[in-house]
Order: structure tokens, then sequence, then C-alpha cells
């Protein structure tokens, strides 16, 4: 479990950024669909 944490600990951060800046600049699904399949890859 503790390395699950680790290996996807970046990845949620990440992911957490940049849905907290498209709330602020306005919301953009395939902009955050691109990224989630380029951290998952």
């Amino acid at each position: 479990m503790k390395s699950f944490i680790i290996k996807y600990n970046k990845p949620i951060i990440i992911t957490a950024s940049i849905t907290v800046l498209q709330l602020i600049w306005g919301f953009d699904p395939k902009f955050s669909v691109i990224n989630l399949i380029w951290l998952f890859l």
C-alpha cells in the first residue's frame, strides 16, 4: 500500500494543481484528458 501511495503521489499532486488552475482560468475538458493520459503513460 505504501509503495502504491509513493508511486501515485506525484500524479495526484499534479492532477490536483491542474484542476485548481483550470478552476481559476476556466475548465477545458480536452486539456485535462490529455494531461491525465500523459500522467498514466
